[in-house]
């Protein structure tokens, strides 16, 4: 990897490159982001770091280290937040219980501001139209700031 965009490397997280998608005619966008990978219970998850140096982006390493060690009651705080955001009414247990196993976390953001994203995978497709997925932004303190839809 050249100078200009330098790897990151974390020794519970992993690697960590610079984000890029090549067109179809070869041209190379550069992403405002460096993403790695993290394998949990045989699924992986990207993990993006926010950030447009290497300086910028590992200085998120500690939130996301703190996310991922707790990443089982972090996700399912996720999730039943995605549900009681969209429930007409208090959602029933079973309904929060169906959204924690349905909604499959595909990737986990942290920003500039600590702010950090879960983006969720409807596996069933009953819960979100095909495209879109619900996403949880958490906090600094960890609790659900808010829900969105993103496609």
């Amino acid at each position: 990897m050249s100078d200009e965009h330098p790897i990151i490397e974390d020794p519970a997280l992993g690697t960590f490159l610079r984000a890029t998608t090549e067109l179809t005619d070869g041209t190379v966008l550069t992403h405002d982001w460096y993403a790695g990978t993290l394998t949990v219970e045989g699924t992986e998850i990207e993990l993006m770091l926010e950030g447009t140096s290497a300086d910028e982006a590992a200085a998120l390493l500690p939130r996301l280290r703190e996310v991922v060690a707790d990443l089982a009651t972090i996700r399912r705080v996720a999730s039943d937040a995605v549900v009681t955001t969209f429930s007409q009414g208090e959602p029933a247990p079973h309904e929060l219980d169906d959204a924690a196993s349905d909604l499959v976390l595909d990737a986990i953001e942290a920003t500039s501001e600590g702010t950090v994203v879960f983006h969720l995978n409807d596996s069933c497709g009953t819960h979100f139209p095909e495209g879109y997925w619900p996403a949880a932004h958490l906090d600094r303190d960890g609790t659900v700031a808010h829900v969105t839809v993103e496609s």
